[in-house]
């Protein structure tokens, strides 16, 4: 059997690393999960993906790295762009947590790096790994950029039956706001179509 790659793994949380993992190793690549996510809002709702985290990073055998999180340097550099701007914020965001996985991939000599963040749907797919590439690149890394995203509903029906903690918003108070306006909305849809039914 040919030696596996060793690639730094960039992860949001739990549920969106199960797919990731499984078909990176399926490539030949053996995946160490770095954490560094100071975005993450309120402080339980962090500790509680990280505990999520943790426990599956445990029960899997996987070395797990908690990297450094500055959340006083996300509300200098992220948090100004507001709501109103999200590709750009996104994109300071994904920028902010992925340079600081570029930097522990470089310390620990990993020569490959990935992110579980281009997995759910609801991400900015190519500004997420445009970034990725841009900061890999600058640090001597080669980034190793997948579509996750048709396996989504697969990490999801799995997250599911192991039961893990799923959350409902990306991580930030404006994703938080952004996730209830889209769900008031479906519900909404969801009650005029109901009515409309009824009516026809």
């Amino acid at each position: 059997m040919s030696e596996m790659n060793p690639l730094l793994l960039h992860a949001c949380c739990a549920p969106c690393s199960l797919e990731p993992v499984r078909l990176l190793r399926e490539e030949g690549f053996e995946p160490v999960i770095c954490w560094t996510n100071p975005n993450i809002q309120p402080v339980p709702e962090h500790d509680r993906r990280l505990g999520e985290l943790r426990r599956w990073c445990a029960g899997e055998g996987i070395r797990l790295i908690e990297a450094d999180e500055d959340p006083d340097r996300w509300e200098r550099t992220v948090a100004p762009i507001g709501a109103l701007r999200r590709s750009a914020r996104c994109r300071a965001c994904y920028a902010l947590r992925l340079a600081e996985a570029c930097r522990v991939a470089r310390a620990e000599g990993f020569p490959f790096i990935a992110t579980t963040l281009a997995v759910s749907p609801y991400q900015l797919f190519d500004v997420c790994n445009d970034v990725l590439g841009r900061l890999a690149r600058a640090n001597g890394l080669v980034p190793v950029v997948r579509d996750f995203r048709p396996w989504y509903p697969e990490a999801t029906r799995r997250s599911r039956e192991l039961g893990m903690y799923r959350q409902n918003y990306c991580g930030c108070r404006f994703s938080a706001a952004e996730a209830a306006l889209e769900r008031a909305a479906a519900r909404d849809a969801r009650k005029a179509a109901k009515l409309g039914a009824r009516r026809g």
